[in-house]
């Protein structure tokens, strides 16, 4: 009996499809252009700056773009240079409808919480334009009492132009302000960490204590000034002002 003939040709494997490499996309106008028709009026877009920091204020952009006259490369402020930060803010303020910036102070910030304070900021931001929105595109997903209607937009500063201009406003603004604070309460780096969780931070609050500057009340500087305060880290800290003295 014959066996069946059988090939030693090996197969081919199979063509692999080319790499797709994934396109990130930039805000656009679409949001507002879908708004503007819905209330017949000015829309501009909301972002803020510094909830997460342990000092300084929160702050708050706000814009209203010219469809026609947009500036180029406008994206979420977390995704720019500093440099490129800079420089879309000029052109922001040059080219746009109107524009605004407010700020919550520590000391609000400590009497009500951040939610409340970050709301005040972006009224504050709204209250200083040039002219008055009728509706608001507000980065994230929590309706904040303004002066305007408000639209909700889950990472809306990669979505909306308006928001997008809008964040890089606030950070700009925020950080030129921390740059102030620095020289006003020298030692805790704020001109470079901009009040936010850094190792060098955490290392001033140790050896130098809390500055009018620091939100007190946020957990993380009171379970450090807790452990800066028992009696064995007490020691070691008046060792260190005794010798930078």
């Amino acid at each position: 009996m014959k066996t069946p003939a059988t090939s030693s040709a090996k197969k081919k494997p199979a063509a692999r499809a080319p790499a797709v490499k994934a396109v990130r996309a930039f805000p656009t106008m679409a949001l507002e252009a879908v708004l503007i028709q819905s209330v017949n009026g000015p829309v501009c877009g909301v972002d803020e700056a510094g909830r997460g920091p342990w000092a300084g204020p929160v702050s708050a952009g706000a814009v209203i773009l010219d469809p026609r006259d947009l500036p180029a490369g406008i994206n979420d402020s977390k995704a720019l240079t500093h440099a490129r930060r800079e420089s879309l803010e000029i052109e922001i303020k040059a080219r746009s409808v109107a524009w605004g910036v407010g700020f919550a102070s520590v000391e609000e910030i400590e009497a009500h919480n951040i939610l409340h304070a970050t709301g005040l900021a972006m009224c504050r931001a709204i209250e200083a334009m040039s002219v008055q929105p009728v509706a608001a595109l507000v980065d994230g997903n929590y309706r904040f009492k303004l002066p305007c209607d408000v639209q909700t937009v889950v990472g809306g500063d990669g979505l909306s132009l308006s928001i997008a201009a809008a964040s890089i406003l606030a950070k700009t603004a925020r950080d030129r302000l921390m740059v102030e604070l620095d020289a006003e309460y020298p030692g805790y780096g704020f001109a470079g960490h901009k009040g936010y969780n850094a190792p060098a931070h955490q290392e001033a609050l140790r050896t130098l204590g809390p500055c009018p500057a620091h939100r007190r009340g946020w957990a993380p500087i009171r379970a450090l000034l807790e452990t800066v305060s028992s009696p064995s880290a007490a020691g070691s800290r008046s060792d260190v002002q005794g010798a930078a003295q």
